[in-house]
């Protein structure tokens, strides 16, 4: 049983997030997803808003929000899915969006998340398209009222 009691979110920036957010990134994208180190990290990651969960102080899951309102690098370490992890983190996102009065957000979906990121209101749009190897989709969130 988990102990809800224990788990924080924090947002900051990436100097002071980095560590906690290469160590979840590495074990999903590089490691299991097979995502190329040279794909992984790029500039993006300087210019954007962090966010990381913690279970018991330990880093297990991580997402970025760029200057252009996408989500991305949404990830859960492999012991913490299916636990609500990822949607607590969504949240957390679209918590920190609405009180900067970002009008939506948008983010690539994995083809195979999309149901995950549907539940929390976003729609699909366009065509399916390869990254790295793995089908994607764009999806889009108003978040006005």
């Amino acid at each position: 049983m988990i102990d809800n009691a224990l788990f924080n979110i924090k947002i900051g920036d990436w100097n002071s997030l980095l560590q906690d957010a290469k160590l979840i990134r590495t074990q999903v994208f590089v490691e299991e997803q097979q995502i190329p180190e040279t794909e992984e990290w790029d500039a993006h990651d300087a210019i954007s808003q962090h966010f990381m969960m913690y279970h018991d102080a330990q880093p297990i899951a991580t997402a970025r929000l760029l200057q252009n309102r996408s989500i991305g690098r949404v990830a859960v370490l492999k012991p913490y899915r299916g636990l609500n992890i990822g949607n607590k983190m969504m949240q957390a996102i679209i918590d920190y969006a609405k009180q900067q009065d970002f009008p939506d957000l948008k983010l690539s979906a994995q083809v195979y998340a999309t149901g995950f990121y549907a539940r929390l209101g976003f729609q699909q749009r366009g065509e399916i398209y390869d990254d790295c190897g793995i089908p994607h989709i764009e999806m889009f969130l108003s978040l006005s009222e």
